[in-house]
């Protein structure tokens, strides 16, 4: 007896299983940077100190120098084999041809966005300290994304979460990534990690510092240990 095909866009589909599994360890968010020049060199140096999943997100640019940034940063990813993600504008990525987004509460309906990206998009959401938002979202959603953790610079006003969230929907057993974000640096990474979740998200810590890629190798290194 033949096993029934799975459509790609079930979330028990091998393309979209392959893909959620690469959300561990270390997730950079670039920082707002208008200077396209300036953010590939920021983008090269942390993929060369070790990052491999790297959000482009810039809160401050207008679509044009948006798009112009990411068909820049495709070919940086490209060469370093390095996942790469669009905050907010699924629209953009769409055209752009890059099938993985994060999407926040205000961001647009996650089953339009997939028939956009293709059934074996990539898409990431923001579940705040909601574990009820993690448990309505899972079933559509490929991983689950908490925060503010600790103070953070980039967003002073974001609502904090506990690190007790991951375990809590970790026991909900939703069988999906979750990644922390919000003040994590290399000296507290692995009580993310140790906390359950799968990824831990950095921004300042990584892309405001003097020595990105050396910066890049701290935090690889930090989220690698037991």
């Amino acid at each position: 007896m033949e096993t029934a095909m799975l459509p790609a866009s079930s979330p028990d589909h091998p393309e979209r299983q392959a893909r959620r599994a690469l959300i561990r360890g270390v997730y950079a968010i670039t920082a707002d940077e208008g200077d396209t020049t300036r953010l590939l060199a920021d983008v090269e140096a942390a993929l060369s100190g070790g990052i491999r999943i790297l959000q482009y997100r810039n809160k401050h640019a207008n679509r044009a120098l948006k798009r112009q940034q990411l068909e820049a940063l495709k070919g940086v990813c490209a060469r370093h084999q390095a996942l790469l993600i669009v905050n907010d504008d699924w629209q953009l990525a769409a055209e752009l041809g890059i099938d993985a987004v994060h999407l926040g509460e205000d961001d647009g309906d996650i089953e339009e966005a997939r028939r956009a990206l293709g059934p074996g998009s990539l898409i990431g959401v923001s579940c705040y300290a909601s574990v009820e938002r993690a448990r309505a979202l899972a079933p559509v959603a490929d991983y689950l994304a908490f925060g503010a953790l600790f103070a953070s610079g980039t967003k002073p006003l974001a609502r904090p979460a506990p690190l007790s969230v991951f375990r809590e929907v970790q026991a909900l057993s939703l069988a999906r990534p979750l990644v922390g974000i919000g003040g994590i640096d290399a000296d507290n990474i692995g009580l993310v990690l140790a906390a359950r979740a799968d990824a831990a998200a950095v921004i300042g810590s990584l892309f405001r510092q003097g020595d990105i890629r050396a910066a890049a190798q701290r935090l690889v290194a930090a989220a690698a240990r037991p």
